[in-house]
């Protein structure tokens, strides 16, 4: 077991599936990332934080920086979903945005590529 499998062991429900579900996808697109727990999240690395998610009360925070916020604003606006300068809320009672994290992700991916090179 890994620590991120230790932190999703820890929850339950609509807040598990959502993060099943969220690191099905960070997985999928970034299978080079390395996995790890930072500031109490759980974490995906590539050359730096890639993504960082966390179980709220309602919610599950993404994490993806603020440029990953602002790649995606226009959509988080129209999805009605609340996010800050790097966070974004997804609801619990409301399905994953699955299109919209992937190319969040994919947006993410390519910025840690470059980095790299």
């Amino acid at each position: 077991m890994t620590v991120i499998d230790d932190y999703l062991a820890e929850h339950s429900g609509p807040h598990r599936e959502h993060m099943d579900a969220l690191r099905a996808i960070i997985t999928r697109l970034a299978p080079d990332a390395t996995q790890a727990l930072a500031w109490g999240m759980p974490t995906w690395k590539l050359n730096g934080n890639l993504v960082h998610i966390a179980a709220g009360k309602h919610h599950v925070g993404l994490y993806p920086g603020g440029e990953g916020v602002e790649f995606v604003r226009d959509e988080l606006v129209e999805l009605g979903l609340k996010f800050s300068k790097g966070a974004i809320q997804l609801p619990v009672d409301r399905p994953v945005p699955v299109e919209l994290v992937e190319r969040l992700v994919a947006f993410r991916v390519a910025q840690q590529e470059a980095k790299g090179r």
